[in-house]
Parts: structure tokens; C-alpha cells; sequence
């Protein structure tokens, strides 16, 4: 298989899973492994960082006006609803962005095609959604306590295998928070951070010579932004309809075969 089409694939795969609860890093490792994909080191960060840039736009263009909000409360340096809502996103971000700078390594080295520990967190993000899809409905905002507690959530999902839209919004839910609401702050509040960790590695200066194809890494980009778009959509109306326990009994079905794959590789 070319490493266009690999590309093609590791970006629609990318695109659907950011947003529907089913692990994005979970899917990307095994399909990584199914497609025998020997990217290592810069090589495999460098379409790890386009690939997220692409579903960060695609996030952009959905809650645009959203954005626009955030952006408006950052700057007007004055209490109002809008720098309300931006003050409750940066809360939420300091979990992962401490984890994710105090544990780079330790993170980095999770994601090594694990397929035992894929599965493993794929069944505990199955249990979440189920749980938050029996959860009754209310019109509670997100509050700064919760904010925080979702972020928390945001952080523990940096675990390959456990979606973070997933955990999120099914933390929300739990916390009594409306569902519409709740996909949107989950959405939103990983958008700062996909930029921030893309600005460190890319300012780190050896990403640019890690040798991708230009093209692989424009196809991987477009198809990640393309279904990012559409998954995007799909999953907030899937939320306001409480139609999680599909994804719940997938995560389930996945994560079962993605243990017995790490038995089977641990016993070969």
C-alpha cells in the first residue's frame, strides 16, 4: 500500500474518530498496525501533528461563531458572559496541558502500537458512554467547578484507547450538564491545546526534517478535515438524541479484539 493511501486512510480515520466517542489515538495505533506502517520517531509525530491540525479546523468551522465568542471574551478585558465562557475553557486545559508537558515521554512511549492497553482503555471508555447515555437530560450550563472535573476527564484521556470526546461529554452528562452543551465544550476545549502542542512541535525544529512526503501529508490533512467536518455535525446531533449506547457496545466489540490482538503478539 502507497503511503498516499495510507495517508488517506489514517485521515479519514482520524476525522471520525476525533469526534465520535471512540478513541482517535486508540483507532490511529490499530489501524497503524493493520496497515503495517513502520513511521517512527519525527516521521510518525510530524502526521500525528497535521492530522490534528486538520480536525483542530474542522472543530474552527463548525462553532465559528463559538470561536468568535471565545476570542471576543479573551480581549475585551471586562467580565461579560463571553469572557465567562473563555475563562471556564482555559480552566478546563490546565489538566492536560500539566500531564501532557510533566509526562511527555511517558506519553510518547504509550503510543507504540499497544494494542493490549488500546483495548483495555476502550472498555472503559465504553462503560462511560454507557453510563451517560442512561443519564437524564437537564439545561444546566458548565460551571467552573465542572469545567474543571471535565478537564480532569480531558487529561486521564491522553491514555490511548479512551476517547476524549467520549469522556468528556459522558463526564458532563454525568454531571448533570445539558447535552448540547456539553458537545459543544468538549469540542471547543481541546482546540487550544491541539494548537499549542502543534506550535511545540513544530518549533521544535525536528519535525522538519523527518522525510514525509509533501503529498502524503496534504491527502492525510484534506481527508482529516473532510470527515472531521461531517463527523463534527453528526456527533452533536447524536447527543442531543442520546444515542450514545451504540458507540458504547462498538468500544466494547474493538477493545475485546484489540486484547486478544496484544495476547496474541505478547504469546507469538
Amino acid at each position: 500500500m502507497t503511503e498516499i493511501i495510507k495517508a488517506a486512510v489514517l485521515g479519514i480515520v482520524q476525522g471520525l474518530t476525533e469526534f465520535l466517542p471512540v478513541s482517535s489515538s486508540g483507532h490511529i495505533e490499530i489501524v497503524r498496525a493493520l496497515l503495517g506502517d513502520k513511521a517512527v520517531g519525527e516521521a510518525s509525530i510530524l502526521m500525528t501533528v497535521v492530522l490534528h491540525f486538520a480536525t483542530a479546523i474542522s472543530t474552527v468551522v463548525v462553532f465559528r461563531k463559538e470561536v468568535g465568542e471565545i476570542l471576543k471574551g479573551l480581549f475585551q478585558f471586562k467580565y461579560n458572559e463571553h469572557s465567562e465562557f473563555t475563562l471556564k475553557i482555559i480552566l478546563s486545559m490546565i489538566p492536560a496541558a500539566f500531564v501532557g508537558m510533566a509526562f511527555e515521554e511517558e506519553i510518547d512511549d504509550l503510543f507504540t502500537k499497544n494494542m493490549l492497553l488500546v483495548g483495555c482503555m476502550l472498555l472503559v471508555t465504553g462503560v462511560l458512554l454507557l453510563l451517560a447515555d442512561r443519564a437524564k437530560n437537564t439545561d444546566k450550563s458548565v460551571g467552573f467547578v465542572s469545567a474543571l472535573i471535565v478537564g480532569i476527564s480531558q487529561a486521564i484521556a491522553i491514555l490511548p484507547g479512551i476517547s476524549r470526546s467520549g469522556a468528556t461529554i459522558s463526564t458532563c452528562v454525568l454531571l448533570g450538564i445539558d447535552r448540547s452543551k456539553a458537545a459543544r465544550f468538549s469540542f471547543l476545549m481541546v482546540v487550544p491545546l491541539i494548537f499549542g502542542k502543534m506550535a511545540k512541535d513544530l518549533l521544535d525544529g525536528e519535525l522538519w526534517s523527518a522525510g514525509v512526503d509533501p503529498v502524503s501529508l496534504i491527502v492525510g490533512f484534506s481527508a482529516a478535515f473532510i470527515t472531521g467536518l461531517l463527523a463534527c455535525t453528526w456527533m452533536i446531533s447524536l447527543v442531543k438524541a442520546a444515542n450514545l449506547r451504540w458507540f458504547s457496545w462498538y468500544c466494547f466489540a474493538v477493545g475485546a479484539i484489540a486484547i486478544a490482538a496484544g495476547i496474541y503478539s505478547f504469546s507469538g
